[in-house]
């Protein structure tokens, strides 16, 4: 079977598969250092969606399972998780392994609820070269290689999974895909040992991310936009926001900007369809809680390829 794309959706789905004993190759037009996962901010959280939940709950103890391993890039960390939306702590606190409600004066101005809690981070370049490493050692192809239809890949296999992020939107003919631009600014950690994210209704919202000695600082939403090319505006604004809820970032040495294009659809796509002889499943659509999801809808793929064998289209 072929898989298309080779983000974090698309290098866990076809390790599960090939562990599970399928024949894989992997054709990608981005290899994964090139991917949108590979500047992803990489915290777990919880699904929304019962669906969604139920794959990060599937993806949470993949991840635990390797946290602490060398090579893997998965580390537990604390942080601390606010909003601005409700007075009331969100219905998937419960989900997180450890956590604690937020005291009022833990809270940042304007923000009416938080929590700590820790949970697994994700140091997505390392983790990619562990899920390709993985990939080769179950005897899986990787290749870059960009196909212009789903027919061509088709052609090329009898089950084609289609795990492009933001590009299947062109590849399926799915106008609900849109990117959701994101960008990052890079600098060296001054010291700061937790994760802090926002759940905000706006378009701009404060977050940072340690790995070890960077720190991933964020964020944007922005729908509808193509450019990977850095906003120093964007960054300006990223940096000062972070800087209010963390001093140490005014003066940390900035190492460096990454843009990336969120997968944006209303869900993701879990479903199958025929194209000329082929069986082709599509899991895409993510957005931007692809790692927490990733092995959930991994394994969902498996169960429903499994559930081909031994009967016709």
């Amino acid at each position: 079977m072929l898989v298309l794309g080779a983000g974090v959706i698309g290098l866990s789905t076809a390790v599960c598969l090939a562990e599970a004993g399928h024949r894989v190759r992997v054709w990608a037009e981005r290899l994964p250092a090139e991917t949108t996962s590979a500047v992803a901010s990489g915290v777990w959280v919880p699904g929304l969606t019962p669906r969604d939940l139920e794959w990060s709950r599937v993806t949470l103890a993949e991840l635990s399972a390797l946290a602490g391993r060398e090579g893997t890039g998965v580390h537990p960390e604390w942080g601390l998780e606010v909003s601005d939306l409700s007075d009331e702590q969100p219905v998937w606190a419960a989900e997180l392994p450890e956590m604690r409600p937020c005291r009022p004066d833990e809270l940042p101005p304007g923000m009416r609820t938080g929590l700590w809690a820790r949970v697994p981070m994700i140091d997505l370049p390392v983790y990619l070269d562990f899920l390709g490493t993985r990939l080769a050692e179950a005897g899986a192809e990787l290749r870059r290689r960009a196909v212009g239809d789903l027919a061509e890949a088709a052609a090329a296999a009898p089950v084609v999974v289609n795990c492009t992020g933001v590009a299947a939107g062109r590849l399926a003919g799915d106008p609900r895909v849109r990117p959701v631009r994101g960008q990052h600014v890079v600098v060296r950690n001054p010291g700061v040992e937790h994760f802090y994210i926002e759940a905000v209704d706006s378009t701009e919202w404060t977050g940072f991310f340690p790995h070890g000695d960077r720190v991933l600082l964020a964020g944007v939403s922005q729908p509808g936009d193509w450019s990977l090319e850095p906003d120093p505006e964007v960054a300006e604004g990223i940096l000062r926001r972070c800087a209010r809820i963390e001093p140490r970032f005014a003066e940390a040495e900035v190492l460096g900007h990454l843009v990336g294009l969120r997968p944006g659809r209303e869900a993701a796509r879990l479903e199958e369809e025929r194209v000329g002889s082929a069986r082709v499943v599509h899991n895409y659509g993510h957005g931007g809680e692809g790692v927490s999801l990733s092995w959930g809808s991994a394994r969902a793929v498996e169960r429903l390829l499994t559930s081909w064998r031994g009967r016709s289209w």
